[in-house]
């Protein structure tokens, strides 16, 4: 039993590494002087149901300083006022346009069909997909650009700094951020061409126009439920360089409105994270959930507050390359622990019952 303790810490050592290596590498766009000339770029929105969002965004995006762009809106089947606001910001700017969204054919899930109308109607040569619920300011779309052209990426991809207001969002999202930053080292994502080390976030994907319209990758995808991964994956498959970043203040997002939505949302795309692997993960919450009393009895104490000293690491490491709260990640790393155990167990219960509803629609047999 002390050699399985032996590899509970390696697996510790492991984790704490990646964490630090991600605390360390800094991985946010950086800031870069105003462009010479400005691609012509297309901001495209997929928006459900988005009522309580999308005028926040359009907002934000007219006030951008960036001028070469349009904004396409795609409603997709809102039963909202999702669509009049739209038409209240298109009737005030020029460049802003709604298209609604045909009827959902087989094989397709709603998002990215909707993305795909979006990319279909965008004449820009960079394409931005951004989703409503993210907030944007001043310089993201330079910036990002600049980065972009800076390493020749074909797509660029960004984790938006994660807002919470709520206890419930408290000890729930920031578990996308532990699970990525202490499992994937993401400077490796631009650096190799391996589709293992991928990951991406579908609230913000910038691709090369040109790229983009070779590949619909979207359409390539268009069963996915994490289609951001599976498409990242593609691309690095078909040996296109590919980077992700974390957010700063620039763009940031409120993901969920509460702990329901949260574990909803996670539920899609849990297994996910972990290669599309049901065994792996729970391999690894079963792992990490035991190591603590596993090597309480066979170690003794002095060994536990190694690992728990260890485990309050990667957190620290995680919460800061995250920009989130130490104090509260910390103190609420049980709950935090809890609620991944439940999005696990929800996850596999929607699998079996092939049955996982997101924004109305079943997603699992759209």
């Amino acid at each position: 039993m002390i050699y399985f303790c032996y590899f509970l810490f390696s697996l510790l050592i492991i984790r704490l590494l990646v964490a630090l290596v991600n605390y360390l590498s800094f991985a946010y766009l950086p800031q870069t002087k105003l462009l010479t000339k400005e691609p012509h770029v297309s901001i495209l929105v997929p928006a459900r149901n988005e009522e309580a969002n999308i005028g926040s965004l359009l907002e934000k995006l007219v006030k951008l300083n960036y001028k070469n762009l349009e904004i396409i809106v795609c409603n997709d089947h809102s039963t909202d006022n999702t669509e009049s606001i739209i038409n209240d910001w298109a009737a005030q700017y020029s460049n802003i346009k709604l298209i609604n969204g045909h009827a959902l054919p087989k094989g397709w899930l709603g998002k990215n069909y909707a993305c795909h109308q979006l990319s279909k109607a965008a004449s820009g040569d960079v394409l931005l997909f951004i989703d409503a619920d993210v907030s944007v300011k001043a310089n993201v779309i330079n910036r990002s650009i600049g980065h972009l052209l800076k390493y020749d990426l074909h797509l660029l991809s960004i984790f938006p700094k994660q807002v919470f207001q709520s206890l419930g969002e408290q000890i729930s999202v920031p578990l996308m951020n532990w699970i990525l930053l202490s499992l994937l080292p993401i400077t490796l994502i631009r650096k190799t061409k391996n589709a293992a080390l991928s990951a991406a976030n579908g609230q913000f994907m910038m691709f090369k126009a040109e790229t983009y319209k070779k590949i619909w990758p979207h359409e390539v995808c268009k069963s996915h439920m994490v289609e951001d991964i599976a498409i990242i994956k593609h691309f690095k498959q078909s040996g296109l360089t590919c980077d992700t970043l974390l957010g700063d203040n620039d763009i940031s997002c409120r993901m969920y409105a509460g702990l329901n939505d949260a574990i909803e949302g996670f539920t899609k795309n849990i297994f996910q994270f972990f290669g599309n692997s049901i065994l792996v993960c729970i391999t690894f919450a079963f792992l990490i959930t035991i190591a603590p009393f596993v090597v309480y009895v066979n170690m003794g104490f002095a060994w536990l507050a190694t690992y728990i000293v260890g485990v309050v690491f990667i957190r620290l490491f995680v919460t800061l390359a995250s920009q989130q709260a130490v104090f509260s990640n910390l103190l609420l790393t049980l709950p935090q622990h809890i609620v991944f155990l439940l999005i696990i167990i929800k996850g596999l219960i929607n699998n079996k019952q092939k049955k996982i509803i997101w924004k109305g629609r079943n997603i699992l047999q759209e």
